[in-house]
């Protein structure tokens, strides 16, 4: 059977959630199947890790890759793993791959399989397609989103767009980001054969608020590499990496977006209001990722408080490093509005860090109690939350033995077999 995959997004060099997603899923159906092949689709040629992600650590030498076309276009994928190729897919237009030239390829020379592991399934798809939606926040709680229009920059060609967008959808949906989410899920699971979401609070979501069958949409949990994501105790290699990011002295933890839907702006109110009750507590705060949506408020709060050398914005840092920025804090907090799952919760569990996150959607499924749960509406309950994870020897132990526990029951692997096993079964 050939499977064709959406691999854009594992192929960007900056990765984030969904990106690592996907980058984890093809590396590791290159591992556990030799069965099938694979294409895999592309806005631009392979880079070095997309290759290379294809090596597992102690099967191959990077010698063994190398990258060559063959006469139809194809990039080929030389390696142990002699059943995947990609296509480069060149499209001049910044937005709507996936909908315009990855539909065309779909139209010219369809796989028997289609996966999309981010959302949007193209206009012309295979009758045996399957996507990944992970989550439906904007449903829940749409002022959380940015409303600005999608589409190419400049006000006569975003016109244009949202008139398009007006006519296509018979006026039902505009141009803007939140309506054009909401229109790509609406059509996603009318015309996907099967439909995965990453957590059953995410399908549970998905189930309520669109008109599908249940037995379209599957759960299945994300994993995180373990290989990776450890404690780290040599104090030596532990402070050089964090010198490199500025950081000094204890700290609490976040890692993610940040931004308005994380609920950053109440984190850093909940974080002053911990200080100043608590003044022996000399920790510091350091979040961790890209600047999203509510980051400018986010740093006017810091500024409203004096916290400009106490709250720490490193901005997104490298994959290899973070294993030694969780393992350099004293906890890890987590105050997202809505999470479908949270990649970064299994990562400090796997680094020995105690958790205290938000108690809504589904965190406290991921956790299954290896965190202490707040009210993220609440900025007293997030600091109270943060006070106690400090300040309580014997909750701090109980958390770290609880989440080397819990995180036991997730890799990237395992989420890759139950994923082919769908994608098989279609």
């Amino acid at each position: 059977m050939l499977i064709g995959i959406d691999a854009s997004r594992a192929n960007k060099e900056h990765k984030i959630g969904t990106e690592w997603y996907a980058y984890y899923l093809i590396r590791n159906f290159a591992k556990i199947d030799s069965k099938n092949q694979y294409i895999l689709y592309t806005d631009k040629p392979l880079g070095p890790g997309l290759a290379d992600l294809i090596n597992e650590e102690n099967d191959a030498e990077k010698s063994d890759f190398s990258i060559a076309y063959d006469k139809q276009g194809f990039q080929i994928i030389k390696s142990p793993y002699n059943n995947f190729k990609a296509k480069v897919l060149k499209w001049p237009y910044k937005n709507f791959w996936t909908l315009g030239r990855l539909s065309l390829e779909c139209f010219v020379s369809a796989p028997n399989v289609l996966f999309i592991p981010s959302h949007t399934l193209p206009l012309i798809h295979p009758r045996k397609s399957m996507v990944t939606i992970h989550d439906i926040g904007f449903m829940r709680n749409r002022c959380l989103y940015r409303h600005e229009p999608i589409g190419p920059e400049g006000k006569k060609t975003r016109l244009l767009t949202n008139i398009i967008a007006r006519l296509f959808t018979f006026g039902k949906y505009s141009s803007e980001a939140t309506d054009y989410l909401h229109w790509s899920t609406d059509y996603t699971l009318r015309k996907a054969k099967k439909v995965i979401t990453v957590s059953n609070g995410s399908r549970a979501d998905i189930l309520s608020h669109y008109h599908v069958s249940e037995k379209k949409i599957q759960a299945i949990y994300n994993g995180y590499n373990e290989k990776k994501f450890k404690a780290i105790t040599d104090r030596k290699i532990l402070d050089s990496v964090l010198d490199k990011y500025g950081i000094k002295g204890p700290y609490i933890f976040y890692s993610g977006k940040i931004e308005k839907k994380k609920n950053i702006p109440a984190l850093i109110e909940a974080f002053a209001i911990m200080r100043d009750r608590n003044p022996d507590i000399k920790h510091k705060l350091v979040l961790a990722g890209d600047a999203f949506y509510g980051y400018d408020e986010a740093h006017y709060i810091i500024s409203e408080y004096n916290l400009d050398d106490e709250v720490l914005l490193p901005g997104w840092i490298n994959e290899n490093d973070m294993p030694y920025i969780y393992s350099g804090a004293n906890a890890f907090v987590f105050p997202s509005n809505y999470e479908a799952f949270g990649t970064s919760l299994l990562e400090a569990m796997a680094c020995g860090l105690p958790i205290c996150a938000s108690d809504i959607s589904s965190i406290p499924e991921v956790l299954q109690g290896a965190g202490l749960l707040f009210d993220p509406c609440d900025i007293y309950s997030i600091a109270e939350a943060m006070k106690e994870i400090l300040t309580d020897e014997h909750l701090r132990e109980e958390l770290i033995k609880s989440g080397y526990e819990r995180v036991k029951d997730f890799s990237w692997r395992k989420c890759a077999e139950e994923t082919l096993a769908v994608i098989n079964g279609l």
